[in-house]
């Protein structure tokens, strides 16, 4: 799978994210502070993966700042994202059964190793639901970006 990934600093879990999905058998398209191309600042690094994924160049994206926070507030903005702030495996798994969401926002600061192997495993290993109650929410949510 491709994903598209955004970091404003090579701290924390940065470049073990990107190790990590290599090791899972994903194509990391890099953004940010991972790319010597472009602005590391959260709000341009995490649009631009986020771009990735509405425009169809990536399946999903990950986005991260230090706490996760304006990496997914920035990714939100681009219309047909749901970008979900992921802190534990719970809510990762979550956030892609009832949320369908497509970007995973982390923070570098406070996600350890074994949280980030845990919250992708979770992430890759769930699927949205097909329930006709949580599709109508994904559907009205589209519908609020018109």
């Amino acid at each position: 799978m491709r994903i598209s990934v955004a970091v404003d600093e090579r701290v924390g879990v940065a470049e073990e994210l990107v190790a990590e999905l290599g090791k899972r058998g994903h194509e990391a398209v890099l953004h940010g502070a991972l790319s010597e191309d472009e602005r590391d600042d959260w709000a341009w690094a995490s649009a631009a993966a986020a771009r990735d994924v509405a425009e169809g160049r990536a399946e999903q994206g990950i986005v991260c700042c230090w706490t996760g926070t304006g990496a997914s507030i920035a990714a939100n903005k681009v219309a047909g994202i749901r970008a979900a702030l992921c802190a534990d495996a719970a809510t990762a798994a979550g956030a892609r059964k009832w949320n369908d969401a497509n970007v995973l926002a982390l923070s570098l600061r406070s996600t350890s190793s074994a949280e980030l192997t845990e919250i992708l495993d979770a992430w890759f290993t769930t699927a949205p639901s097909s329930d006709a109650d949580d599709q109508a929410n994904i559907t009205h949510l589209a519908d609020l970006e018109r």
